[in-house]
């Protein structure tokens, strides 16, 4: 009975429409994946893994909606920020594995063995972190003092760097270090932190990375991160080394021409050589869908992305409260920034930063990931009471 009454709750007060596209998306992320893994001698298991990844994202979306995320934070943010601190540390242990140059996988076959998903630690950890820095902006309001104070601004901008910095030193991940970046910036920028604080911080970003251009990065150490960047400008400059995976994906998507070469009949998406299409799907999973479904593939999967977000705008329009409009917001901004670099990566005209697309690119941890996302924007739409107005002892 109870379940039941849970399941009507539900359908009353859940977000269906967003629901029914994030689902939307992802079954047609599993028709790209199949077909950017035929090649595979692994009896399907990316479609496998990323269909099971699905049914627990859709699970926990309908468990989360249920889940009042303000009270929640309000009670348990010293937890919350012990698990993203201790989870990012995590990947020192022997369990971590590095893959890419980056040691962003919490392999957990070493302690159950055969088990099929690895965890990527700095993807989960966003979802806390976008709570977290969203309950300081709202608890800055809420104490009526004025977020465009300095001390106010070192407080977001201090969470944020440690981050940011915990990722860089421990994962040398910097795609993800610029996601959790353009998090900061949404959620300050929704809040009313003053443009002149965002002048401030890119001007000493720009110069950060002028800097570190003109000394670090011009040793040899670190000159796959120059011809990452430099490839971008000159696409003839290393067409067979750094700029090799865009090179491949350019042509991809350029040969799919307006309508594709037909599904499960793309040339480097069905290739098993190794000069065809890289990480087809993962990070250039866009490059499979130009090269089969053509331009007509791409816009359809870009206007199914495009009303996610404009749903996850809308919620947080219409939050009951700043902290709900901020997280909806920063969910928003977060899966805003994903696509435009993943996209312009495979476009190539940004540098490879290793991001995935969401719903679309295989990956167990960012289907999850991005549902338990989802979740929360649905929970927020569920309530429609002020934060004011409830049970502050239930959550």
């Amino acid at each position: 009975m109870w379940f039941r009454d849970a399941l009507r709750e539900f359908f009353h007060k859940a977000d269906l429409l967003l629901l029914g596209l994030c689902v939307a998306a992802s079954l047609f992320g599993v028709v790209l994946i199949y077909s950017a893994t035929r090649y595979l001698d692994n009896n399907n298991r990316n479609v496998i893994v990323q269909a099971v990844a699905i049914c627990i994202g859709v699970v926990i979306y309908i468990v989360l909606t249920f889940v009042d995320f303000q009270l929640f934070v309000e009670k348990c943010w010293k937890w919350l920020v012990a698990f993203d601190v201790g989870f990012i540390l995590l990947l020192l242990t022997p369990l971590g594995k590095e893959s890419g140059g980056n040691r962003n996988w919490l392999a957990l076959d070493r302690i159950i063995p055969h088990f099929p998903l690895d965890l990527q630690p700095n993807e989960i950890v966003k979802i806390p972190f976008i709570l977290l820095l969203a309950w300081q902006a709202a608890r800055i309001h809420q104490q009526e003092r004025d977020i465009s104070s300095p001390f106010s601004v070192a407080q977001l901008t201090g969470h944020t760097l440690l981050m940011v910095g915990l990722i860089a030193v421990v994962c040398g991940d910097i795609g993800m270090c610029v996601i959790y970046l353009f998090l900061f910036v949404t959620i300050s920028w929704m809040a009313g932190v003053k443009a002149r604080w965002f002048a401030l911080g890119g001007t000493c970003f720009v110069g950060a990375i002028l800097g570190a251009w003109f000394t670090i990065l011009q040793s040899d150490r670190f000159a796959y991160i120059r011809n990452r960047f430099m490839v971008v400008l000159d696409h003839s400059l290393d067409p067979l080394g750094a700029g090799f995976q865009q090179s491949r994906s350019l042509l991809a998507i350029g040969s799919g021409q307006l309508t594709g070469q037909g599904y499960l009949n793309g040339t480097q998406t069905q290739a098993s050589y190794s000069a065809a299409l890289p990480a087809r799907q993962t990070d250039f999973i866009f490059s499979v869908c130009g090269e089969e479904l053509g331009m007509v593939g791409c816009l359809l999967l870009l206007l199914v992305l495009a009303l996610i977000i404009l749903r996850c705008y809308w919620v947080g329009r219409n939050a009951s409260s700043p902290f709900s409009a901020y997280v909806s917001m920063g969910i928003a901004g977060m899966l805003l920034a994903q696509v435009f670099f993943n996209v312009g990566m495979c476009l190539y005209i940004l540098p490879v930063m290793g991001l995935t697309l969401p719903f679309f690119s295989y990956g167990g941890s960012s289907i999850i990931t991005l549902y338990t996302a989802m979740g929360i924007v649905s929970s927020i739409r569920a309530r429609t009471l002020p934060s004011w107005l409830r049970d502050r002892n239930q959550l």
